[in-house]
């Protein structure tokens, strides 16, 4: 694939582009490969003033956040008037108030998409999951098929990139099980051996970049994910090894799994949600049909980034003496 790139003529220097949920995990990342570039990018977020510190990842006048939600139409045809290209990054990982799975990676999917399109933008990027499936047992899943769906609806040409869980210093998978590794001698593995292909988020964003700038990827679906499958517990065991911290790795049947995530998710701030429990017992890598067909990093010319070299740039804080303690010092129980 990365051999049959072609560029996009239309997206100069300079070009707009309007990133939705710019200012999320993936979105400030996907905003500064988008700066280093030269684009002008207009941040498309609920909440404007929390998007402020992307200024500074360009010139002045570069980036500009503006107000807008996907679930409103007339905040997402503002967004996107005048953009060569738009890209949806919005995702919730549980469902709070109104921000429902159906209400954002449904409905509020395919309303971008199909408001781009009359907007008469030639680009879209949808950001997806590769546990997308109409028919998962998950809620989460079957509305990032359902999102992918309306996309394709309103724009047969978009490029949808699937990702698997997708690591980096702000990411809210192994800092909150690290954080969980400091305080308790016991860790509950919610489906111990589902597979999962750990992909680094400035990976994501650089192939977020690659995509809008050729046509490569046009009407296609892209999976995303590192170098290496890891089980949970792989991914517990990488983690506890770069904090040096010993803890019992309890496994949890999902059946008591979700009784517990039902009570939990009564909580403000739940750890574990029913949902959740059941994305956890399918497994989340890379297709074989994406590997052979060239739709992955690889594919778009970027090596994968292992896991084991990131996790200490930003995991050494939850280690005994935080990112000062030996990376040679014995693992402690403590």
């Amino acid at each position: 694939m990365a051999g049959t790139e072609r560029p996009r003529s239309e997206l100069q220097p300079g070009a707009l582009i309007t990133v939705f949920g710019g200012s999320g995990f993936v979105g400030q990342h996907v905003v500064q490969a988008l700066g280093r570039r030269g684009y002008r990018i207009r941040v498309a977020v609920r909440r404007p003033n929390e998007a402020l510190f992307l200024k500074t990842s360009g010139v002045v006048g570069q980036i500009e956040p503006v107000q807008a939600n996907i679930r409103d139409d007339a905040s997402v045809r503002a967004a996107v008037e005048g953009a060569s290209a738009v890209i949806n990054l919005v995702g919730i990982l549980s469902e709070s108030g109104k921000q429902k799975f159906t209400a954002v990676q449904a409905e509020g999917a395919g309303r971008v998409a199909r408001l781009a399109r009359a907007a008469g933008v030639p680009v879209f990027i949808q950001m997806s999951s590769i546990g997308a499936d109409e028919h998962s047992p998950s809620h989460y899943s079957r509305s990032k098929a359902h999102g992918e769906a309306a996309v394709r609806a309103a724009c047969p040409d978009a490029a949808i990139l699937r990702a698997s869980v997708i690591f980096g210093a702000e990411d809210q998978f192994f800092n909150r099980f690290a954080a969980l590794a400091r305080l308790s001698p016991v860790l509950p593995l919610v489906g111990a051996e589902t597979s999962f292909q750990p992909v680094y988020v400035k990976d994501v964003a650089e192939a977020v970049v690659r995509v809008l700038e050729t046509d490569v990827a046009d009407g296609k679906v892209i999976e995303l994910g590192g170098p290496a499958i890891l089980t949970m517990r792989g991914i517990m065991e990488a983690m506890l090894h770069v904090i040096r911290r010993k803890r019992l790795l309890v496994p949890v049947p999902l059946g008591l799994a979700r009784l517990k995530a039902f009570f939990l998710q009564m909580l403000p701030n739940p750890i574990l949600t029913v949902d959740q429990v059941r994305s956890l017992g399918i497994n989340n890598v890379v297709s074989e049909a994406a590997k052979a067909e060239g739709r992955t990093l690889e594919g778009l010319g970027i090596t994968p980034t292992a896991v084991q070299t990131i996790l200490p740039t930003y995991l050494a804080r939850f280690r005994k003496r935080g990112q000062y303690e030996p990376a040679a010092q014995p693992l402690t129980q403590d």
